[in-house]
């Protein structure tokens, strides 16, 4: 482990930090009146977003309230992303802005703001260096590793610690619990929750930084898995999300267990029978790792949505052997077929990177051609982003950015019109949705069909977050249109 100027001396753990922190804050309300307000952006993905999660969970009980965005906030937290060049812009940008913002409230004799950093991007030593070069402004920083420690690196700032710098390089929790404290969470939603069953990955792709940022596999146990799914239950939590980089390599031999991932998917999907979970989703599956028995447990848990997402990546079998993925294009197109075979409803969703190092014309086209026999009913695209570290940064053969680009609009003209296709087959279906939210751009209520399908709908708010039937009515490439029934 690495820690860098991390004032320790009056901070005793988290959980006599978060009291202290607390004290401070009321200590702040009685003098002005307010509390202080928080601000958490997340980069990256679901993993990002469950431990952005934790931190706002966190701060709601240091006596932290919501800030109605980021120009209101006494502290901004970014939890940052390094798998795309585009997030790192993001945040750079973003950290400009905020520069300018602390020099405001200073010169108009305002209070000050905090900012902290903290995710995949603070791993690497490139970019920590750059902020601590360039970006002085920002007071704290730390890493993946250690997210429960966010607490006293706060305290140690309210108490005069100056700019904090504390970068773990590995995991220092047990194993059951590998990144610390897993009860403290502000749901974005009340209804539905993520639930890591491990952290880190051992597959190391060769475009991807995840093992380097997030480290090599740990698997919680799976008591520590159902005891928190019990507690999301006891919640009124209506679906869960099991999380992790490649759920299909769970393993937990912990205390005389000896599950693998389907079994504890039947586990958990036994644990949640009789109370308000009603929806198990999880994500992501590696292709490589999906196995028969995972097929079948699919099949037969009552909860188990239908609805799986195997990334591609490429179809081309010579590109996935440069990608590391250890699959080729037979054995995945076989494995989609196994699957329907047994769930014949089933949804597929996926990804795919345009533009990887060596990809030829005859590469992409093999792509194009998986995607119209597999009919994905979503994908997440991407144009190849080089990351310094990772061997396919090294690679020859790059792929000059115009031909990826176009490439990139020759597969969304492939994939769009299927997704349209497969959306319009959903018309005059009756179909039951888990309320999300109201749409901020047609104000609209917006849910989810069991097998992922967006659907927007008119409805009173006071159905967010309960069960509702729709009739499919029309729909769009990317959502669905319904009627209450």
């Amino acid at each position: 482990m690495e820690k860098e100027n991390f004032l320790t001396q009056r901070a005793q753990g988290p959980d006599a930090a978060v009291p202290a922190v607390a004290r401070l804050n009321g200590e702040y309300y009685d003098k002005t009146g307010s509390k202080r307000r928080f601000s958490v952006q997340t980069f990256g993905c679901q993993m990002n977003a469950h431990d952005s999660e934790s931190l706002a969970g966190a701060l709601l009980a240091m006596g932290f309230e919501p800030a109605a965005d980021e120009k209101d906030a006494d502290l901004v937290i970014y939890n940052t992303c390094c798998v795309r060049e585009n997030a790192e812009n993001r945040l750079f940008g973003n950290l400009g802005i905020l520069k300018h913002e602390k020099e405001r409230r200073r010169l108009n004799g305002k209070p000050g703001l905090t900012v902290a950093l903290c995710g995949c991007m603070m791993q690497r030593d490139a970019a920590v260096e750059k902020i601590r070069r360039s970006y002085n402004h920002v007071d704290i920083i730390f890493g993946t590793f250690n997210l429960h420690r966010f607490p006293e690196l706060l305290l140690a700032h309210m108490q005069g610690g100056g700019q904090i710098i504390d970068i773990w390089r590995e995991s220092g929790g047990a194993p059951g619990e590998p990144e610390g404290r897993a009860d403290i969470k502000s749901r974005q939603f009340a209804h539905k929750a993520a639930v890591n069953i491990m952290y880190g990955c051992d597959n190391f792709c060769s475009y991807c930084v995840v093992p380097y940022v997030r480290g090599r596999e740990r698997s919680r146990t799976v008591r520590a898995v159902l005891d928190e799914v019990g507690l999301l239950a006891a919640d009124g939590v209506k679906e869960i999300m099991l999380l992790g980089q490649n759920v299909n390599s769970y393993r937990s031999g912990e205390n005389g267990e000896n599950a693998d991932f389907p079994r504890l998917l039947r586990l958990v999907d036994a644990a949640c029978e009789n109370t308000s979970i009603r929806r198990i989703r999880f994500m992501t599956s590696h292709p490589k790792d999906l196995s028969p028995d995972l097929i079948s447990a699919m099949r037969d848990c009552a909860r188990v949505c239908k609805h799986i997402h195997l990334p591609l990546q490429s179809g081309s079998t010579d590109i996935l052997r440069l990608m590391n993925r250890r699959y080729t294009k037979e054995s995945y197109l076989e494995l989609i077929n196994a699957i329907r075979a047994q769930i014949p409803d089933i949804a597929v969703t996926t990804d795919i990177i345009v533009g990887f190092p060596g990809e030829t014309e005859d590469d992409f086209n093999e792509t194009l051609d998986v995607a119209r026999e597999c009919r994905f009913s979503g994908a997440y695209t991407f144009l190849y982003s080089r990351r310094s570290g990772t061997p396919a940064a090294q690679m020859p053969d790059q792929v000059p950015p115009d031909i990826a680009r176009q490439r990139f609009e020759r597969l969304l003209k492939t994939l769009n019109p299927i997704l349209l296709e497969i959306n319009q087959g959903h018309i005059g279906e009756t179909v039951e949705l888990l309320v999300d939210e109201k749409s901020s751009q047609n104000g609209m209520l917006t849910g989810r069909a069991g097998w992922g399908g967006i659907v927007h709908f008119e409805g009173p708010e006071s159905l967010i977050g309960q069960f509702v039937n729709v009739k499919i009515t029309g729909c769009r490439t990317f959502y669905l249109f319904g009627m209450m029934i």
